[in-house]
């Protein structure tokens, strides 16, 4: 394995010298629904195109708008190359603001930029306000209605004469990298390869521990500070016991300035939800300089936080005000939070949508004991899980689904797949860490957090981005050769 990773790197830097850039301008011959943001860095048009809302159905002829964004500037002559993001869970926008790698490459390969944009987050709605209303209305969110939203834009993109021979590299991150990877397991024939950045193709039932997700998050906490996680852990009893009467319930309900007071225990859950969330959130984009990819945050989050929470013996009311100066790092990093809300921990992406999703196929076991991790012990239990799914949705998980829709434990088909993963992300635990066929490749970022090397090129990268980075150009290009060559075989056989 040492060998092979040696060789990987001296591949890579050896033709990551023969990729030139290439900047040209060209026109685009349809866009009579744009319009410009007003982002400097990132300047898209605004588009929509009709889908089925059932692409599987014979008798369901309903159909919606799918938005999608594109940026044609460096779009050079016939048949450049699309890259393609598969959006995912939140309004495209977020995605392709943070999503700075497509646009740094986009030049060098004289490509057309496309976000697409998940149905049922942003502003593709299937049934517009009503979309939420009701099961019969919602129950058309699935990854395998979403990929074929993306065959449908692609074949539309591909009917443009300039466009008809154009290669497809699919982009996600997160789930949206789940999505750019499985499209091309199963659309070979539409995608010719695939970025799948910190895509947890692999966080399902018996194919990941269930606490190895609470396990990374605190061995991230821990590298900060060793005392931190401790601190965390002794937090959970501290809250419970403070909330245990009215006057605890409305101290804790002003120190941290929630928005709505604390009334019951059912409250107290909700907050310690909240708080997971944020500490899972920290990990996830522990990014070596500034974002607001989540919520405003400083270089290196979690070491911020953690300078709040060197003292492991303060008693409990002391020891949840310093809980609070560290949450704040990422509840309050611009001074202009007037109050906290503890509902969503991530108020930019789509929650509703995704609480569906996790409760019908893409389910992801969940738990943490408090020795190993830093988090309150909760154990996982399907059947109370399904439960709650039933009482919000009327539905139930269905644990082996997307196994069986696109495979877990045999990937070898794959191919013309880089899949990447951070060892600081919690996400990397139900990654794909080795390579899974000649060209499925596994690339690993020891100090990348949640796909790091999708974000743009900055100063502060680590050494480990700037090479997967370099790895991901080379393999895209070979991809896009290799799809013309083909393309010229055929020609010569048919022609």
């Amino acid at each position: 394995m040492a060998n092979f990773w040696l060789f990987v790197i001296i591949f890579v830097l050896l033709f990551s010298q023969i990729i030139s850039f290439k900047t040209t301008i060209s026109d685009f011959p349809y866009s009579s629904k744009s319009m410009k943001n007003d982002h400097s860095d990132f300047k898209y048009q605004v588009e929509y195109f009709e889908v089925p809302v059932d692409h599987f159905s014979f008798s369901v002829n309903n159909t919606f708008k799918m938005r999608y964004l594109m940026n044609d500037t460096w779009q050079k002559g016939h048949d450049a190359p699309i890259f393609f993001y598969t959006g995912n869970e939140g309004d495209i926008k977020l995605f392709a603001e943070n999503t700075g790698f497509m646009w740094d490459i986009a030049p060098e390969f004289g490509a057309l930029l496309i976000f697409a944009e998940h149905r049922y987050y942003g502003e593709s709605m299937p049934f517009g306000n009503k979309s939420f209303s009701d099961p019969k209305y919602f129950g058309y969110l699935t990854s395998e209605q979403a990929l074929a939203d993306y065959v449908d834009l692609i074949e539309y993109l591909k009917s443009q004469p300039k466009l008809k021979k154009s290669p497809v590299i699919a982009f996600g991150g997160s789930y949206g990298g789940m999505l750019s990877g499985w499209m091309r397991m199963k659309y070979p024939h539409i995608i010719q390869g695939a970025i799948a950045a910190s895509a947890p193709v692999l966080q399902f039932t018996g194919h990941t521990d269930c606490e190895a997700f609470s396990r990374i998050v605190t061995s991230d906490f821990r590298a900060a500070d060793p005392t931190c996680p401790k601190v965390i852990r002794k937090s959970w009893n501290a809250i419970t016991n403070i909330t245990s009467s009215p006057e605890g319930l409305k101290w804790l309900s002003e120190s941290w300035q929630l928005c709505k007071p604390l009334a019951n225990s059912s409250q107290v859950i909700i907050l310690k939800q909240w708080l997971n969330d944020i500490y899972g959130n920290l990990a996830m984009v522990n990014y070596p300089y500034e974002t607001s990819f989540l919520a405003p945050l400083p270089p290196n989050p979690i070491s911020v936080m953690c300078k709040y929470l060197r003292n492991s013996t303060l008693p409990a009311k002391p020891l949840l005000l310093s809980i609070f100066q560290a949450i704040s790092v990422y509840t309050n990093y611009t001074g202009k939070t007037k109050c906290n809300l503890i509902d969503d921990a991530s108020p930019d992406l789509g929650t509703a949508a995704w609480n569906y999703q996790a409760c019908t196929e893409m389910v992801m076991p969940m738990c943490s004991n408090g020795v190993h991790d830093m988090f309150e012990p909760t154990p996982w239990n399907i059947n109370e899980f399904s439960d709650k799914c039933f009482a919000s949705y009327k539905a139930r998980p269905r644990p082996d689904k997307a196994c069986k829709e696109y495979g877990c434990s045999d990937l070898s088909t794959a191919s013309n797949i880089v899949f990447s993963n951070g060892l600081l992300d919690p996400w990397s635990s139900g990654g794909v860490l080795t390579n899974v066929s000649s060209s499925a490749v596994a690339i690993i970022i020891p100090e990348g957090a949640h796909h790091l090397d999708l974000r743009g090129k900055n100063p502060k990268d680590p050494f480990s981005v700037i090479q997967a980075r370099n790895f991901e150009r080379y393999s895209i290009r070979a991809w896009i050769e290799e799809y013309h060559r083909r393309m010229a075989k055929t020609k010569s056989i048919y022609y």
